[in-house]
C-alpha cells in the first residue's frame, strides 16, 4: 500500500500554477489606479513609515492616490511638506485616512484603527505572529478585511525580502550598539570594539546563523573582532563561513561548548528565530552568571521571547538593564532606532509591490498569479487563511488557493 498521503487542494493548486496557463493580457498600457492611505503610527516607539516622499512621488506620477496622516513621517525625519511636495495629500483627520481602499502600515493595527476601517478593505501591515491577539483577528474577520502580514511576503526566489532587510539592519546595528556599551559612555568597560594592534580583540559570540547573525558577524569582523557563530543548521553555518572566509569559527549549539564560549566573550548576540512562534532559549541563567563582568548581551530575538533566560523586554528610552553584572540590551524593535534607513528599506519593497499590483491588473489578479504575495495573506475577505493562527485560536480556516479559484 502506498504511504503517500492525499494532496490537499492547496497543494494541487500550487502544482497547477507551475504549468503553462492562459492569462488575459490588457491591451491598454494604462495602470490600475490604487487608493492608498498611510496613517500615523501610534504603536509605542514605532518610528518607521512605509513610504518615503520619493516613493510617494513615483506612485502619484503613475496615477495613484496617496493620503497620509499629518506627522506620519516625522519620526523618520520626513516632513508633511516633503510628502505634499511629492504629490501626497496630507490629512489631519485619522478617520479619513481609513476611507482608502488599501491601508499601508508598519505596525499591526490597533483596536481603534480597526474600528476606523471599512468593510472589504485591504490591509498591509506587520502581523507579528507571537503577539497577535485573537480579538484583532476576529475584528478583522467581522469587517471582511483582506489582511497581509508583510513579513510573510516572499519574492520570486522564495526569500522574505522585508524580513531580510530588517534583519540586515538589526544585525549590523547590534554590533554598533555593543560598541557603544563597551565604551565608558554607557557605563561600559571603556574598551574599543575590535581592539587595535597589540591589544586583544573583542570576543563576540553570535547565536543564530540567519540574516541577523550573518550581518552581525560581518560587521563585527569588519571592526576587528574575533567571532564565534553557533547554530544547529549546518547549511547556514557553511554558507556564512564561505561568505566570510576563515575569519570566523562556527559550531552547532552544544550546551557545554556554548557555555565555554559565553564565559569567555565580551559580547553575546542572540539571533535565533522561529517561524512558528517563540525562539528557543539556549543560554541559561547559570551560563550568564559565568560571563565576564560588564560583558554585554544584545538579545535581538527578544520579540520572540529571547534566547537568553535572563532577558526581559526593554525599550528605546530605557534600553538596558544589568543582571549578574552583565549588561542586557533587549529592545524588540531595533530597526526603529534607525528609522530613516529602515523606512527607505521598507519603501523600496512596497513601491515595487504596489506598482506591480497596479500594472498586473489590480490586487485580485496579482494575488491570483503571485504565490509570494499569497504567502503573506492571513485573511482573505474575512476568511482566515493562516493555519498557524487558526490552530492557535481554534478558529476555522480556508485554503487561499480555494478562495481564489473562482476569480
Amino acid at each position: 500500500m502506498s504511504s503517500v498521503s492525499n494532496p490537499s487542494f492547496g497543494d494541487l493548486a500550487r502544482e497547477a500554477s507551475l504549468q503553462p496557463q492562459e492569462k488575459l493580457v490588457r491591451v491598454s498600457d494604462a495602470m490600475n489606479s490604487l487608493s492608498i492611505g498611510i496613517p500615523k503610527e501610534i504603536t509605542y516607539q514605532e518610528n518607521r513609515v512605509p513610504l518615503s516622499p520619493m516613493a510617494v512621488q513615483l506612485l502619484v506620477d503613475q496615477g495613484h492616490s496617496i493620503q497620509l496622516e499629518s506627522g506620519c513621517g516625522e519620526k523618520a525625519n520626513f516632513t508633511d511638506l516633503d510628502y505634499s511636495s511629492a504629490g501626497g495629500e496630507i490629512l489631519v483627520d485619522k478617520e479619513s485616512i481609513f476611507k482608502n481602499d488599501i491601508i499601508l502600515k508598519v505596525a499591526p493595527p490597533t483596536d481603534d484603527e480597526i474600528g476606523y476601517m471599512k468593510p472589504n478593505q485591504i490591509l498591509i501591515s506587520a502581523l507579528q505572529m507571537v503577539r497577535t491577539k485573537e480579538s484583532m483577528v476576529k475584528q478583522l474577520i467581522s469587517k471582511n478585511i483582506t489582511a497581509i502580514g508583510y513579513e510573510l511576503i516572499r519574492d520570486d526566489e522564495g526569500a522574505l525580502p522585508i524580513m531580510r532587510c530588517m534583519s540586515e539592519i538589526a544585525g549590523r546595528s547590534s554590533v554598533l550598539i555593543a560598541a557603544e556599551y563597551l565604551s565608558n559612555f554607557n557605563e561600559g568597560k571603556g574598551e574599543l570594539f575590535g581592539g587595535i594592534p597589540g591589544v586583544q580583540p573583542t570576543k563576540v559570540v553570535i547565536i543564530g546563523a540567519g540574516a541577523v547573525g550573518e550581518y552581525a558577524a560581518q560587521a563585527a569582523i569588519g571592526l576587528g573582532a574575533s567571532v564565534k557563530l553557533f547554530d544547529n543548521n549546518i547549511n547556514k553555518l557553511r554558507r556564512i563561513e564561505k561568505n566570510l572566509g576563515s575569519r570566523i569559527s562556527s559550531s552547532t549549539i552544544i550546551p557545554k561548548t556554548l557555555a565555554k564560549a559565553i564565559s569567555e566573550c565580551d559580547v553575546a548576540i542572540g539571533a535565533l528565530r522561529s517561524p512558528l512562534g517563540y525562539s528557543p532559549c539556549v543560554v541559561t541563567e547559570e551560563m550568564v552568571t559565568q560571563m565576564r563582568d560588564q560583558a554585554i548581551i544584545i538579545d535581538v530575538s527578544i520579540d520572540q521571547g529571547g534566547c537568553f533566560e535572563t532577558s526581559n523586554p526593554t525599550d528605546h528610552q530605557n534600553p538596558f538593564f544589568e543582571k549578574h553584572n552583565v549588561l542586557h540590551y533587549c529592545v524588540p524593535n531595533i530597526p526603529s532606532r534607525y528609522s530613516r534607513t529602515a523606512s527607505y528599506a521598507l519603501s523600496n519593497i512596497f513601491t515595487h509591490l504596489l506598482s506591480s499590483i497596479s500594472s498586473d491588473g489590480g490586487f485580485e489578479t496579482y494575488l491570483k498569479y503571485h504565490e509570494g504575495l499569497r504567502a503573506g495573506v492571513y485573511l482573505y475577505k474575512g476568511k482566515l487563511t493562516n493555519k498557524l493562527i487558526a490552530n492557535r485560536f481554534n478558529l476555522p480556516s480556508s485554503e487561499i488557493e480555494f478562495l481564489l479559484a473562482g476569480i
